[in-house]
């Protein structure tokens, strides 16, 4: 397959990229849902169609705004195809503070996308900060969160910050409440922030987002980015399970990320990635990367490779 990136030139970060049948979908964070301003009056979330991934067009917004108490920022939503309906989940606060993760419903993949109007999957009253939520079909037709949200402890070498967790879907719009770490962040090159004002306290803050999880040989990968998004640090590493509900390991990664990283002059802080089967019948990863001037994130594809040493990527531009 043929390509070159940026696929999609206009801002789109956060892509989240499914196939239906021999069409392509993309929906994701657009500049105004970051920065808290609506582009059209009442909707947010752009959307993309395309028949060879290559290719694509923007075909409206995703999502009609549910009640604006609830935030005025709107992150990095993804859809899973369930009953013949189409899920998305998404996170919506204030700026970057109370985030919860909700649920929409469309019985069509270009929506409309309407707010299930039902208690947040994960609300500000149990979690403070919650985003990046993404559903994951098991091999047994059971269905599973993993999101972000916020420690502040640092038990067993464990850093403050954002990291990752995994919590079973008891019905599309509910969890079961019982959520577990994936995997914290340890290493050097996942810090975001140092001496970050949070909770009251000051952190050596460190972020894990973004997580992307797929079944491959009878493993469970847990794709995810870290880093500061604004910088050249942010890639995207994974760690590896033998039960969807873990234990997590992402062990040989203290150098930096495995899976994308950040090429000099060429590719700037790839990441937040999802995974889709191209029409060729190889794996591709869907990411943004900033351009140049870092004035927008733009969303790319590069193969999957499964090696022996784990999954790698190499962004190309």
């Amino acid at each position: 397959m043929r390509y070159k990136n940026p696929v999609f030139a206009r801002y789109f970060a956060d892509p989240f990229v499914w196939r239906l049948g021999n069409e392509y979908f993309a929906v994701g964070t657009g500049r105004e849902e970051a920065g808290g301003v609506d582009e059209v009056a009442g909707w947010v979330f752009p959307l993309l169609h395309s028949r060879d991934l290559v290719h694509w067009e923007r075909v409206g917004e995703a999502l009609e705004r549910p009640d604006p108490s609830l935030g005025d920022t709107y992150w990095a939503p993804e859809v899973a195809v369930h009953g013949g309906w189409h899920w998305m989940y998404y996170s919506v606060g204030f700026g970057d503070t109370r985030h919860q993760i909700r649920a929409a419903v469309a019985s069509d993949p270009g929506g409309p996308y309407r707010d299930v109007d039902a208690n947040p999957l994960v609300a500000p009253a149990d979690l403070p900060f919650a985003i990046d939520p993404h559903p994951f079909l098991d091999d047994d037709g059971s269905w599973y969160l993993f999101y972000a949200r916020d420690f502040l402890d640092s038990a067993n070498g464990a850093r403050a910050g954002t990291a990752l967790v995994v919590d079973r879907l008891e019905r599309m719009d509910r969890v079961a409440g019982q959520p577990r770490v994936v995997v914290r962040a340890r290493n050097e090159w996942q810090r975001f922030l140092t001496n970050r004002p949070m909770y009251g306290g000051v952190y050596d803050w460190h972020t894990l987002e973004g997580p992307c999880v797929v079944k491959h040989d009878g493993r469970y990968y847990c794709f995810y980015s870290a880093g500061r998004w604004e910088n050249d640090t942010y890639g995207v590493d994974y760690a590896v399970a033998d039960h969807v509900l873990g234990p997590y390991s992402d062990a040989g990664n203290e150098a930096g990320p495995r899976v994308l990283k950040t090429i000099p002059g060429k590719v700037l802080g790839p990441g937040h990635n999802s995974l889709v089967t191209g029409p060729d019948g190889n794996e591709y990863l869907a990411y943004h990367a900033w351009d140049p001037a870092m004035t927008r994130r733009r969303l790319c594809i590069d193969r999957l490779i499964w090696t022996p040493d784990g999954p790698r990527s190499k962004a190309t531009f």
